[in-house]
């Protein structure tokens, strides 16, 4: 069997420090606009199926959201939350309990975005 060279001293004790340890940066992280298109069409997805609207459009934002995690391509949850948007703006008209204004500000943010 083989020994090994023994290392001089210096080496030894330098191969023995030990590092600080690195500090995660403290900045605030933004979100992506994919990211946050995701998380408004499940709330969209929720409210409609809270007022029992459109369930032809829930089962397409259904749709989309599985597309979307398995291709990460927003397009369709761009598209929906278009219509939804449509849907949501005709509701608040009718008065329609649930459909905030705030709800429809946070869609029309994110839409933007695109």
């Amino acid at each position: 069997m083989i020994e090994p060279l023994p290392l001089p001293k210096k080496e030894r004790y330098m191969a023995t420090t030990i590092a600080k340890p690195v500090k995660p940066a403290t900045s605030a992280k933004k979100k992506s606009p994919a990211a946050t298109i995701v998380s408004v069409s499940e709330i969209i997805l929720n409210k409609l199926k809270d007022l029992k609207l459109e369930p032809g459009l829930q089962s397409e934002i259904t749709w989309c959201l599985g597309s979307y995690h398995h291709d990460q391509n927003p397009i369709g949850l761009f598209e929906k939350a278009t219509l939804a948007l449509e849907v949501f703006k005709s509701a608040q008209a009718k008065k329609t309990k649930g459909v905030t204004a705030k709800l429809i500000a946070d869609i029309e943010k994110v839409l933007a975005t695109k």
